[in-house]
Parts: C-alpha cells; sequence; structure tokens
C-alpha cells in the first residue's frame, strides 16, 4: 500500500465520525460559545469544512495564507452539508493527483514566524490531524449544548459499546 493509499483510507475511515459529531449537534444551538474568544460552533464545525481549502492549497503546491476563509453558512445543516461535499471532492484530487507530486515541497508554516519546505503529502497528513483534533474540541461543544457524544474511537457516556 502506497502513502497515497493510506491516506486516502484514513480520510474514508474518517469522515463518517466526523460526519456523526456534526450530524448529533443540535442545530438550534450553532451560536454556542463556551468563552468569548471561542468560536461558535458553527464557525468550529465550518473548520471541517476549510480543511480542504489547506488541502486544495497542498494539492496545488502553494497556500495563499492572507487570502481570509470564507465565513460559516448561516445554519449547522448547510455546513455539513458543504462538509460532505468537500470530503468527496478533495478525495477525488487527491486520487487524481500522481503521488510523484505529493512527494513534492511547498512553503509552509512550521512555527511562529517561520516558514519552511514541507512535503506536499506532509501538509495533507497535517489537515487529517488537525480534524481530528477539532473533532475533540467540537465534542465538548456538543455536550454543552445538550447533544449526546457518539462514539469517536471507542465509547462514550452516550454511546457505549457494551
Amino acid at each position: 500500500m502506497t502513502e497515497k493509499d493510506q491516506l486516502l483510507s484514513t480520510l474514508e475511515r474518517e469522515h463518517p465520525t466526523t460526519l456523526k459529531l456534526l450530524k448529533a449537534y443540535p442545530a438550534a444551538k450553532g451560536d454556542l460559545r463556551p468563552h468569548e474568544r471561542s468560536m461558535s460552533a458553527r464557525e468550529l464545525a465550518w473548520v471541517f469544512v476549510a480543511e480542504g481549502f489547506l488541502a486544495e492549497g497542498a494539492l496545488q503546491g502553494t497556500i495563499d495564507f492572507s487570502r481570509p476563509t470564507p465565513p460559516p453558512p448561516a445554519s449547522m445543516g448547510e455546513v455539513i452539508t458543504a462538509y460532505e461535499s468537500a470530503h468527496r471532492a478533495m478525495v477525488e484530487k487527491i486520487r487524481k493527483t500522481p503521488e510523484a507530486d505529493l512527494n513534492k515541497t511547498m512553503k509552509f508554516p512550521t512555527g511562529p514566524q517561520q516558514i519552511g519546505d514541507l512535503r506536499r503529502m506532509d501538509v495533507l497528513w497535517t489537515s487529517v490531524m488537525d480534524q481530528v483534533h477539532h473533532r475533540g474540541q467540537f465534542s465538548v461543544y456538543l455536550r454543552m449544548a445538550g447533544g449526546k457524544v457518539p462514539s469517536i474511537y471507542g465509547p462514550s457516556a452516550d454511546e457505549p459499546w457494551m
């Protein structure tokens, strides 16, 4: 199995879990903001779509970080629809990209005020890991909103396995 195959397999395995979490969120509570410096639930959910912009830049070999991320749509339902569509499109683009292109390097932030050369594949893996990170954050928002937290990598208080 190639690294590209591993990436695609991981994307396909993680997508349903993220989708299940997003769909479990009470749609009427999209404006929940646990702290004044926190994103709203809807804004945090939009990060899953915005990860696609990062992945798109990785495939192109450049990311314009000065370009602002589009704002989230007005409803959680629209965010979910956009996420499903963006996921399908990104998986197809990765499938069509030659592995040799994914092993080329690109400029990418590597620390505060630092830009380094990273393989495009590593930027794609970063987008997957960042999505997993934000999914953990979103599960806390879900609990705070009174929703039931589904199983992610194991049982939850709301979805036990036994």
